[in-house]
């Protein structure tokens, strides 16, 4: 059976002024080098949620692996989108584990995704304009911004955990976008990683010891969720804490989908709906067997905007990979040595391009921020994220992205509404 990607042009060169579409491709060997290039962006990220929150590291990976091939199938390959873990699931996973062991987590999760893919199959019955009035473009480039200024603190870590490590790679990122011509440019991300990863060895840095330990191949740790039916009511318990996690997926899921559309094809978002129950399922799956709840990455996002590739067929290899990397624990522990400071160098450089996607979206939708609507949306949204505001009500705790897109939402419409009343407007 043929496959679906068309290639672009001849399949080696792209223009300096072009972008490789959803549904087209480089050469085999190009595209799993960009599949590659995605594996480093998402891998410190999920890696670190269950590093956080007690999962297995190898069972997270898996399921992304699947997750991210699901997503891909479900939205008919048009979308390119890496599902990786969600720092939305961090603080409710720690606290129900910590209370009721890691079976109740893992139920919040199921229902987490459970609700989630209802809500896409209602935008799937119903379109997204619903979506659109709720979140215009102010709105929405508030809430892709932030997602990728939220983000500023883990990469800050990082950078500071090896500062001269961090900088020769970010040194490195930035100089191999310019040095180089064509695909060598384009992998700029990757070989990053390589030219930062090479002087960590060098400079100490990489404890191989457990690399020599690990089995090539192995399946990872599986754990089932806690049975609704059988367990203890503590175990339903826990699901307030979890509620909150849903929006902040629908935010983050929105927010990729308008950035890749802004980038590539305005249909895209018509994709949303069936974005949402991907999500929705995958983190389902995911809960269901050990893995942490998933979301798609922003910072995959950022490998996109610099390379200008929107090839899904990268991302099969990408989902590809990560279930190989899942199955073979001594691959795994060799990635796994990656140290701070190459990923804090590479991901400086990667959060800062989400956060300029949404400035593009206002941009390109020409947002008039003359009025003072836009102007306390976009500074309010963005100061809560970036500040990762958190507030605590009993067991809902609402993160710095959640109350950002809340905040988004509800000072544009608010103050939209008053202005009209009062021909203030």
């Amino acid at each position: 059976m043929a496959l679906p990607w068309k290639l672009h042009g001849d399949g080696k060169k792209v223009g300096a002024h072009e972008i490789v579409l959803p549904g087209e491709r480089l050469t085999w060997p190009r595209t799993i080098g960009l599949g590659a290039q995605h594996v480093v962006a998402m891998f410190g990220a999920t890696f670190l949620v269950p590093l956080l929150t007690g999962f297995p590291p190898s069972t997270t990976l898996l399921f992304s692996g699947v997750g991210t091939m699901l997503f891909l199938l479900i939205t008919r390959n048009r979308l390119p989108s890496y599902l990786g873990s969600s720092f939305a699931f961090i603080v409710p996973i720690v606290a129900a584990t910590k209370a009721h062991g890691m079976p109740s987590a893992l139920f919040g999760i199921v229902v987490t995704g459970l609700l989630l893919a209802i809500v896409g199959l209602i935008v799937v019955a119903t379109g997204t304009k619903w979506i659109d009035g709720l979140m215009p473009p102010i709105v929405a480039g508030a809430i892709v911004a932030l997602i990728g200024f939220n983000l500023a603190p883990a990469a800050k870590n990082n950078f500071m955990a090896a500062p001269v490590t961090a900088l020769v790679t970010l040194a490195a990122v930035i100089l191999c976008t310019v040095l180089f011509r064509g695909m060598l440019g384009r992998l700029s991300i990757f070989l990053g990683v390589v030219v930062g990863y090479v002087f960590a060895v060098f400079a100490g840095q990489v404890d191989f010891s457990k690399v020599e330990r690990a089995d090539w191949l192995g399946l990872p740790q599986f754990t089932l969720p806690a049975n609704p039916f059988t367990a203890p009511a503590e175990t339903w318990g826990i699901l307030p804490a979890f509620l909150p996690v849903v929006l902040v997926l629908i935010a983050e899921n929105v927010g990729h989908i308008r950035g890749v559309a802004q980038l590539t094809d305005p249909t895209v978002n018509k994709l949303t709906g069936r974005a949402l129950f991907a999500d929705g399922l995958a983190t389902t799956i995911a809960g269901f067997f050990g893995g942490s709840g998933t979301t798609t990455y922003g910072e995959n996002i950022g490998v996109m905007a610099a390379t200008r590739v929107y090839s899904t067929a990268a991302y099969w290899v990408a989902g590809i990979v990560a279930v190989l990397l899942g199955l073979s624990p001594k691959v795994g522990a060799v990635i796994n040595t990656i140290p701070a400071g190459v990923l804090g160098g590479v991901t400086t450089a990667l959060y800062g391009l989400i956060g300029i996607i949404g400035v593009k979206i206002w941009l390109d939708n020409k947002v008039d921020f003359s009025k003072p609507v836009n102007q306390f949306t976009a500074a309010t949204a963005l100061i809560i994220g970036i500040g990762d505001f958190t507030l605590n009500l009993g067991q809902l705790t609402f993160n710095g992205i959640a109350l950002g897109a809340i905040a988004a939402i509800v000072v544009y419409h608010v103050m939209n509404s008053i202005a009209r009343v009062r021909g203030t407007d």
